[in-house]
């Protein structure tokens, strides 16, 4: 059953080709991030609050730049977004490694701005080659979220590597030279983005999609993220309570790999969870993880239950808000997505970190699913009971 599912898609003209080149092109946008952190620190000789603001500047850009980018999808094409992005990306890796820590963080800003965006493009590239059929795109939705569980499971790991086996240089010339590759890569590749017609619609007012369903898809893509960020916080202090950290990267890796088996068992299935079901769940199985944080395997353990959650949830709000969103717009929109993600990441690990300064790690797990619950609630009174697949295609095919 696992295997027709996937079969069926990427057997469709110029899906398989899209996945190698959007799953590829993930690994350097993963790496990116804890590759200007250690430069800053290690690089430059500075502290990790001076690392923290230079992530926060490409936040910044990120968020503004998502629909910014988006527009521009939509007006120009997707090879000028790509050409733009490309060029961008080509300056920012080649100039970053020998600038000074306040020209490092200008161009941060200015580089998350113009950011490659390869989740985005490779979702709209795939709902435009996909048939409407859930049988299609529930299973192209979910190995796209494992494809980028595992780009962040590779990602770091390797930014990581190259940074203490040679030089935050290295690191970052090579991260450089992957995320051009990866633009060059798309920009022959050309996948379409959307159809001929919708190409040649107007304007669409920006209220005409920016309502209750699409809102409650945003608040819980920010609040998954939020957690994600968080509880990778929480983990990281609750094995330095016990005297464990060393294997933080393991329990993490535990908790993707339950992800990405979740995310293809999800795929396969034909009546899944609806999504406001599946955060309700993200969150409650969060809650208690904290209480089993005394040992290493004990809390890679009670992370299983939660992790086998997270790529289904992120295939789900996917499918949603590219279902919601009108394909002429659909580049702002996804771009729109994009921010909601950016913000959720930026938020969640300071606002866990100060839950936990002012109590203890055990706190922070409650604090991360509380955040969750807290996003289904919000979701549900903004209209997310329609958020199931079902309702979804009803309400599509009477638009």
């Amino acid at each position: 059953m696992v295997l027709t599912s996937y079969g069926r898609v990427t057997a469709l003209p110029g899906v398989r080709m899209l996945f190698v080149v959007t799953g590829l092109a993930r690994i350097p946008v993963a790496a990116a991030g804890v590759t200007i952190t250690l430069h800053v620190v290690l690089g430059l000789g500075m502290g990790y609050g001076e690392a923290g603001a230079v992530a926060a500047a490409t936040t910044l850009g990120m968020a503004l730049g998502g629909p910014l980018m988006g527009r521009l999808l939509d007006r120009r094409g997707l090879r000028r977004v790509l050409l733009l992005a490309t060029i961008a990306a080509g300056v920012f890796w080649a100039a970053a490694p020998w600038l000074p820590y306040w020209g490092l963080m200008v161009l941060s800003f200015v580089g998350g701005l113009l950011a490659l965006p390869v989740m985005s493009i490779g979702r709209q590239a795939m709902v435009a080659l996909l048939p409407e059929d859930d049988s299609y795109r529930r299973p192209a939705f979910s190995l796209d979220s494992v494809l980028t569980e595992i780009s962040y499971m590779v990602g770091p790991s390797a930014g990581v590597f190259l940074t203490t086996a040679f030089s935050s240089t290295t690191a970052m010339l090579c991260v450089g030279t992957g995320t051009v590759l990866s633009g060059v890569w798309l920009y022959v590749l050309d996948p379409p983005v959307k159809s001929e017609e919708a190409a040649q619609h107007g304007h669409v007012p920006l209220l005409s999609w920016l309502r209750g369903p699409m809102i409650a898809v945003l608040v819980l893509a920010g609040a998954m993220v939020l957690i994600m960020a968080g509880a990778e916080v929480a983990i990281v202090a609750a094995l330095r309570v016990s005297g464990q950290v060393g294997w933080s990267g393991l329990v993490i890796a535990v908790w993707c790999l339950a992800s990405v088996v979740g995310g293809i068992v999800h795929g396969a299935m034909r009546r899944p969870l609806p999504l406001v079901v599946l955060m309700a769940l993200v969150g409650v199985t969060m809650v208690p993880v904290g209480l089993l944080a005394g040992q290493w395997w004990l809390l890679a353990l009670a992370l299983v239950p939660n992790g086998l959650l997270c790529a289904p949830t992120f295939s789900s709000t996917s499918d949603a808000v590219t279902r919601l969103a009108p394909e002429s717009v659909r580049g702002t929109v996804m771009g729109v997505y994009s921010s909601a993600y950016t913000v959720g990441a930026a938020i969640g690990a300071p606002l866990i970190g100060f839950v936990m300064d002012n109590s203890m790690p055990l706190w922070g797990f409650v604090a991360a699913g509380g955040v969750g619950l807290l996003g289904v609630a919000t979701a549900v009174a903004l209209g997310g009971h329609k958020l199931s697949q079902r309702q979804l295609s009803s309400s599509l095919s009477a638009s």
